[in-house]
């Protein structure tokens, strides 16, 4: 491939930038599930060195965006309805504890903190883009697990959140899923840090995240119903 390389030199690491590149190409659905990911043409199209693709490479397989298979080498993965179902339910009990303990634990500064959250939600989600609703999610479920103070529950749902990256994007780019994910929001913060109710904290976020997995297994199908072709 002739032209400029995709990788610019910055003054963050090659190696993050080229993480980036690829999984944004894999969250966007322009690398699909089961497509190979070749190194030499990766690092023609990028412009960076073999030792800089393996690094990232294994960056992202770490996320479990990525797999390595023997005589095949490494390809964009793909995961079962079975695999995607299970996920979702450790991450809803996860979560569930998650709004329990912010509901138990957090401090006044921290419930009005998201409770000013909870005013951002029209702007920033409902009248946002993709970004803006990635960011807002984001800051969420960073002030949600701060306010729990629990650090394991905190490492264990960020590894999660790694790995399901590719359907939590679905949610932000399905017009027919903005409403309900607001509702669902409210309802979390409305449990967890204005009632102060644990219980229905707990279940605010199960069913958020129960939802989420239905609309994880469906778009998954739905979009990568073709055969990859190889890179």
């Amino acid at each position: 491939m002739q032209g400029s390389p995709l990788i610019e030199r910055t003054a963050a690491p090659l190696r993050q930038q080229v993480v980036k590149h690829i999984r944004e190409e894999i969250l966007n659905g322009r690398l699909v599930p089961g497509q190979r990911l070749v190194e030499n043409m990766l690092c023609e199209t990028l412009g960076v060195s073999r030792t800089v693709i393996r690094e990232a490479l294994r960056q992202l397989e770490s996320e479990h965006l990525i797999k390595v298979l023997p005589n095949t080498g490494p390809i964009v993965a793909v995961l079962t309805e079975t695999e995607i179902r299970s996920i979702y339910v450790v991450r809803a009990t996860l979560e569930g504890l998650a709004g329990k303990l912010f509901a138990l634990n957090a401090n006044a500064a921290q419930a009005k903190s998201l409770v000013k959250l909870r005013d951002r939600l029209d702007k920033e989600y409902r009248k946002g883009d993709v970004d803006s609703r990635e960011e807002i999610k984001a800051d969420f479920y960073l002030q949600l697990l701060a306010g729990g103070g629990n650090e394991v529950l905190t490492e264990t749902l960020r590894a999660i959140h790694a790995r399901i990256a590719i359907f939590r994007r679905f949610a932000f780019v399905d017009p027919a899923r903005i409403e309900p994910s607001i509702s669902e929001l409210e309802t979390i913060i409305n449990a967890a840090a204005v009632a102060r109710d644990p219980q229905a904290a707990q279940l605010a976020c199960e069913h958020h995240i129960l939802l989420a997995g239905d609309l994880a297994i469906m778009e998954y199908a739905k979009r990568n119903k073709d055969t990859a072709a190889p890179l």
